[in-house]
């Protein structure tokens, strides 16, 4: 299929004011895109689209990706607006650094809700529009689809979900002519990954994220990877691209993870400091500990 050219098209994102959407949006712009922005925060979503153009380029609106509803009808709004959707971005995620034991069951439904269902409501309220211009999805996913870590269960399972559905929607619906995507970062540093940081849990179990298996990559490097998965319509990104074959073979890779990444102690001192009040926001939706990615 053809490449997708950005410009005069018009972009759907959920989690814009996060710090990923936030420089995703920007990028996109940058290539001509208009923008349709979603994000819990309305203030700061409505601001972010003053900066970066008039109305008729760039516009925000408040949106909750747990209210099918009240996004359907954000979604519609957007599409009357710009005249129709070509390109959506679901982006809006939380996560916690907390083990099963501790975890309370709402938090570990509230981040099912957000970063799985959340996509899927989105897809499915964009869905009509994005099939009139034979368009483009995209999921935000992660490298924990594939390399699931301790104390990270509820959020990699959100993520492993979100690959598998970006993967059966795209069969679902080619015959449209649209295209699904999923992009699968590394750690990357975000106001998100400072509030990990700040957590001796998650200090403990990825080491600051400094170097070795959970080195961080630069933001503009995951940037790079959203947009040109867009404009190629990939159906896997992967970054930085070194992690492809981790992608490619998680279970054989799995045993020799568990030996390097977490040696001696690690995971259970990392359970010892953990504290299952902390949620980090990653992208327009509040928590109880918030830190915006």
């Amino acid at each position: 299929m053809a490449r997708l050219n950005l410009a005069g098209r018009t972009v759907v994102m959920t989690g814009a004011a996060g710090g990923l959407g936030r420089a995703v949006a920007v990028r996109l712009r940058e290539r001509g895109a208009r923008l349709a922005l979603f994000d819990l925060d309305e203030d700061a979503v409505i601001g972010l689209a003053g900066q970066l153009g008039s109305s008729e380029v760039a516009r925000g609106w408040a949106a909750d990706v747990t209210d099918f509803d009240g996004l359907t009808n954000a979604v519609t709004a957007a599409a009357d607006h710009f005249d129709g959707i070509d390109v959506v971005v679901a982006a809006a995620g939380i996560g916690t650094t907390v083990p099963m034991e501790n975890l309370e069951p709402h938090l570990f439904e509230r981040t099912i809700d957000i970063n799985l269902t959340g996509v899927w409501r989105t897809f499915r309220a964009t869905l009509p529009y994005v099939s009139a211009t034979k368009g483009h999805m995209v999921a935000i996913s992660s490298m924990a689809a594939f390399v699931h870590t301790p104390l990270h269960g509820a959020y990699a399972a959100t993520k492993a979900g979100v690959w598998a559905l970006c993967d059966a929607t795209r069969m679902e619906v080619r015959h449209r002519g649209v295209t699904v995507g999923s992009v699968h970062p590394t750690f990357f540093k975000t106001p998100m990954l400072d509030g990990v940081h700040a957590d001796p849990a998650g200090q403990i179990i990825w080491g600051g994220n400094s170097g070795g298996l959970w080195k961080m990559v630069d933001i503009d490097d995951v940037v790079d990877g959203v947009v040109r998965g867009i404009e190629r319509r990939s159906k896997v990104i992967v970054v930085p691209r070194r992690n492809t074959i981790v992608s490619l073979v998680p279970g054989l890779m799995r045993p020799l993870i568990d030996r390097i990444g977490y040696p001696g102690s690690t995971i259970r001192d990392a359970i010892a400091k953990s504290d299952p009040s902390r949620q980090f926001d990653g992208g327009g939706q509040s928590a109880g500990s918030p830190s915006q990615h």
